[in-house]
């Protein structure tokens, strides 16, 4: 029968693994997205990087939290809660600066791209599908993970709308819709972490 440490060492090393996959593939992804999203004038592509950068951080906040107990896996969670909100709030910014603009997105290239980060974030929630209910640390990095897959597709929604009308609006609605998860998603992370941070440790 294994040793409690040992157990432990390797529970935490799977966490480990898992945690560096997706944050490469959340940097890489952030990096192919955002130069697509500015090359393409595209507000939901755009959205998606900025989620892609914000999963990128908390994930290796995530790494760095592991082993060292509750409440600072808690204060983790509380981290991504507060930079989802931040983000939802850049990318209503970003809107904002493509209503008065006016600038149709192209739509290739929301499609390619989009396509290609909706793989990438599936695998990542995949990876981290096992790993949810582990602690907090964990659920609130799946969260992020699940946050990237809704607005993946969104992406291609909005592609394929601005494809069929011609019209920049479908690509402002869905980054609109993105930001509105962020929120959402920020603020039941923030409440969970705030109430894990408040516990006695």
């Amino acid at each position: 029968m294994k040793d409690c440490c040992e157990v432990t060492a390797d529970y935490t090393a799977r966490q480990r693994r898992v945690l560096r996959v997706v944050l490469w593939i959340n940097i890489v992804m952030f990096l192919v997205e955002a130069t697509a999203g500015l090359l393409a004038h595209s507000t939901a592509l755009f959205a998606d990087s900025v989620d892609m950068l914000g999963d990128a951080i908390v994930y290796g906040f995530s790494l760095y939290v592991i082993s060292r107990g509750l409440f600072w896996q808690a204060r983790a969670a509380l981290l991504k809660g507060v930079i989802m909100a931040a983000f939802g709030i850049g990318v209503l910014v970003q809107v904002g600066v493509k209503v008065a603009r006016g600038l149709t997105p192209t739509v290739e290239v929301m499609g390619v791209v989009g396509t290609l980060a909706f793989v990438a974030n599936l695998l990542c929630l995949i990876l981290l599908w096992r790993r949810r209910s582990d602690d907090i640390n964990m659920r609130s990095a799946w969260v992020c993970s699940r946050n990237d897959v809704i607005g993946n597709a969104g992406v291609l929604v909005a592609a394929a709308a601005v494809a069929l009308t011609g019209s920049p609006w479908p690509d402002i609605a869905i980054g609109v819709l993105v930001a509105g998860v962020f929120g959402h998603s920020a603020v039941g992370v923030i409440r969970e972490a705030s109430g894990a941070v408040a516990l006695p440790h």
